[in-house]
């Protein structure tokens, strides 16, 4: 390569990340915080739920002192935080710490902040992609990766969540680097290079400690070594090094897990993984398939007129039948070249081996994790090579420009609310008890665990931003409303009945007219009474139409203090 071509193509790779990094980071704090993205808060702060305003009212706006930065917060005591009030490892939130700290004053700009590292760590993904391809195929290909990663509506998405995917996906993509490192040594060079695979193993460690998920990523990459093992063995001279070499390095992995293998199991049995529904025969196929079509294309179908919905929908099936056949196309002309057969091989081997496992998740153990679009980035990587090599290999220029530009125009709509919406929808939530901006609100949240506390502070913090951004200076009793505005998180045990007595020994409102919104997990229209009591001689009336259900639901009551 001439160092005029030499300096296009890294010119390419450079614009590659440029494109992915002012995608994922524009707009970033444009959408709401949703209940996931509110946990990732909590711990990442340094703090747990213990230090939450509960059981009590509390200033809506005021509602941002919850989100301030805790100093002087060790690793482990965010490990001891997230192993009692959560279900998931600490690395990523002992990370985000340091990195909060590091950007510290938060100010108003703190949900940017927060959803910075994530964005960050999506960034050098389309950097690692590259390097599987260059690797795998080809200088070209590895550009077609990293430019296909970041205008990926999907990796978009992933890099603007306050929550741990786009770092087990960079983890999982270097650890791919690593196996096709590794697969060249056993085939290309008969040698072993004991830096690769210790590199590779602790790649794989880190990413343990990461994401559960992360673990059907490892696993697939034993069956796949195994595999070219076997599938190589007349070719391999020093296979019995080999196979010592993968020994070492998966008991290695294993053996670094251990300390934390006994808090996996208390996971295992909280409620907050009891959330995911029984799967039906066929649906986990096609949400899989969804989940394939959503990686290269998301136009707004959500929450729009049916028409509209049926209109996006019908041409986002109609893209991804194209790019199928392409990709088909492109799939069997690497695997028929004896130069890329190997690495479309090793490829394909780890992708189909954690379909495998999310299949058997999902038969076997009854959890249907296909539902959620964004636990497919554990092969996402993989996905994304494939697709780029295939793309690549044909060489179709007018095909790899549509590609690229509906994926572009995709990624617009994600970073600006229109694909790809928060769960829960907390803006849209909060935009329904803004009815009547001059009358003050309190909001209660009925809870059961901290996930309902996660939920309803989403909720709360979406209408603290609409409510601040009401003009005020004209009218005092506008004013004087959003000042009195509150909410209270009240403890739903041992029944519902606490939540109502409880609301009745809150603290009278200080204003004569009051709109209440009650949220409750798992209630249901009935379960609202008709009338309520507040202190103060304040009494609640029912509006029946003001009752919304979207994942929870949620009753307006129209309070006024008697004279």
């Amino acid at each position: 390569m001439t160092n005029r071509r030499l300096y296009l193509h890294y010119l390419g790779l450079v614009g590659a990340i440029a494109l992915g990094a002012i995608l994922r980071f524009w707009h970033l704090g444009l959408k709401p915080l949703w209940m996931d993205e509110i946990i990732t808060a909590i711990f990442s702060l340094g703090k747990n739920y213990n230090d939450l305003p509960l059981d009590v009212v509390f200033p809506l706006e005021r509602v941002q002192e919850i989100f301030t930065f805790q100093p002087g917060v060790s690793c482990s005591q965010i490990a001891q935080n997230v192993t009692t009030q959560s279900t998931h490892p600490p690395l990523f939130f002992c990370s985000m710490y340091g990195w909060l700290e590091w950007m510290t004053p938060l100010g108003s700009a703190w949900v940017e902040k927060l959803r910075s590292l994530p964005a960050l760590f999506g960034v050098c993904a389309i950097g690692a992609i590259y390097a599987v391809n260059r690797i795998a195929f080809s200088r070209t290909s590895g550009i077609m990766a990293a430019t296909i990663m970041a205008v990926s509506p999907f990796a978009v998405y992933l890099s603007q969540e306050a929550r741990h995917y786009t770092m087990p996906m960079l983890l999982i993509t270097l650890a791919l680097l690593g196996l096709m490192q590794i697969q060249r040594d056993m085939f290309e060079r008969s040698r072993i290079r004991f830096w690769v695979w210790l590199l590779w193993a602790i790649i794989n460690s880190i990413g343990l400690y990461v994401h559960y998920f992360f673990a059907l990523a490892f696993i697939a990459e034993i069956a796949t070594l195994l595999i070219l093992m076997y599938w190589g063995k007349a070719k391999i001279l020093n296979k019995h090094q080999i196979g010592l070499a993968l020994i070492c390095s998966t008991s290695g992995i294993v053996t670094s897990f251990i300390p934390w293998l006994l808090v996996i199991l208390s996971h295992a049995q909280r409620s907050e993984t009891s959330w995911l529904p029984s799967p039906s025969p066929i649906a986990p196929l096609y949400q899989t398939l969804i989940s394939w079509v959503l990686m290269v294309i998301a136009l707004p179908v959500e929450n729009q007129p049916l028409p509209i919905a049926i209109i996006y929908g019908s041409l986002m099936v109609m893209f991804a039948i194209w790019v199928g056949s392409q990709v088909f196309k492109g799939l069997k002309l690497l695997w028929l070249q004896s130069t890329t057969h190997l690495a479309t091989f090793t490829l394909l081997s780890f992708t189909i081996f954690v379909l495998l496992q999310f299949f058997i998740i999902v038969y076997f153990f009854g959890k249907d994790i296909t539902i959620v679009p964004r636990y497919h980035f554990v092969y996402y990587p993989s996905f994304c090579a494939l697709l780029a090599a295939s793309l690549e290999i044909k060489n179709h220029r007018i095909s790899i420009f549509i590609f690229l530009f509906i994926g572009l125009i995709s990624c617009v709509l994600v970073v600006s609310n229109l694909g790809f919406k928060k769960p829960f929808q907390p803006e849209q939530v909060a935009q329904k008890m803004n009815l009547e901006p001059s009358v003050p609100i309190m909001l209660v949240i009925g809870y059961s665990n901290y996930q309902d506390v996660a939920l309803g502070l989403s909720f709360t913090t979406a209408l603290e931003q609409i409510r601040s951004q009401i003009p005020t200076d004209k009218s005092k009793d506008l004013n004087s409303a959003i000042s009195s505005d509150s909410f209270a998180f009240l403890q739903k045990y041992p029944d519902l009945t606490a939540v109502w007595k409880n609301l009745s020994q809150l603290p009278a409102p200080a204003t004569s007219k009051l709109n209440l919104w009650i949220v409750g997990s798992g209630m249901r229209k009935r379960d609202y009474p008709q009338h309520l009591e507040l202190s103060g001689q304040t009494a609640c009336t029912i509006d029946p139409a003001q009752h919304h259900r979207i994942g929870v639901s949620y009753q307006l009551y129209r309070c006024t203090k008697s004279q």
